[in-house]
């Protein structure tokens, strides 16, 4: 009789269906991500350099990918990118976010009150994801926007959370270099700890061109989850502000943060 693997066919080679269908899984997973990574058109040889999978397997994912409206295809050059299916299911996750509309109108305010850009981001291992933009109409430098990634060690963000974490776990978190963005981005675990530091101390995070030239960034955590997983942002450029003017902004984030996160409290999100 032939032999029952728990229930689940068996494939000619003799692993079980079930494990071929997992590892098509995480390879659809990881070809979405390559293309989330990168902003330009990739052919099947380009993403055969990035991700090292047989371009058999390549061949049958992007037909599969293209077919369910993840990837659009530019018959011309034989190019694939991301399809508006990416757009819809990454929107859902916003449009389900409890947390969002409070901070949207807390952003609101901090536009109204600085006339600056205000940020509302969510750190994700060692980056910083941004949720939600309200854009200062005299903002030339910036390009953040919704979905976009930052390191953490770069950004106002990124040190405002992390000096949420004790100096163990922020050890356990970051690579022992930290690669640079820009010539003012600190790249060693050391002078880290010292951010987080400061940070604790005054209450908010700050940047001056770390992650962008041109713009400086203060930051406070949300408290309403121990340890915070989000923060506000206010990004300057950094010929209209002097020291104190970022001073000022950041303790107003600090304010505004508090007391956001009772009024999330409040409303019994956690």
């Amino acid at each position: 009789m032939p032999q029952k693997v728990d229930n689940l066919d068996a494939r000619a080679d003799g692993a079980p269906a079930e494990s071929s269908g997992v590892k098509s899984a995480r390879r659809a997973v990881d070809l979405i991500e390559t293309f989330a990574a990168n902003d330009v058109w990739l052919s099947l040889s380009d993403l055969h350099a990035r991700t090292g999978f047989p371009r058999s397997s390549l061949h049958g994912l992007l037909r599969t990918l293209l077919e369910a409206g993840w990837l659009e295809a530019d018959a011309n050059t034989a190019r694939y990118r991301l399809g508006v299916r990416a757009l819809i299911c990454g929107t859902a996750y916003l449009d389900r976010d409890a947390v969002v509309p409070f901070a949207t109108e807390a952003l609101e305010r901090i536009r109204e009150k600085t006339g600056f850009t205000a940020h509302f981001a969510r750190r994700n291992g060692t980056e910083v994801v941004y949720l939600e933009t309200r854009e200062s109409q005299r903002s030339t430098h910036l390009v953040s926007r919704v979905g976009r990634t930052l390191p953490t060690h770069a950004t106002a963000l990124g040190k405002a959370l992390l000096a949420e974490l004790t100096h163990d776990e922020i050890e356990a978190l970051m690579p022992a270099t930290l690669p640079p963005l820009t010539p003012n981005t600190i790249t060693t675990l050391e002078a880290l700890h010292a951010e987080c530091a400061a940070t604790r101390e005054r209450g908010y995070a700050a940047e001056v061109e770390e992650g962008t030239l041109g713009v400086r960034c203060v930051a406070a955590v949300i408290p309403y989850r121990i340890p915070g997983t989000d923060a506000i942002s206010c990004s300057m450029p950094i010929s209209q502000v002097t020291d104190a003017d970022a001073q000022r902004v950041g303790e107003l984030l600090a304010e505004t943060t508090a007391e956001l996160g009772q009024q999330l409290r409040r409303a019994g999100i956690r």
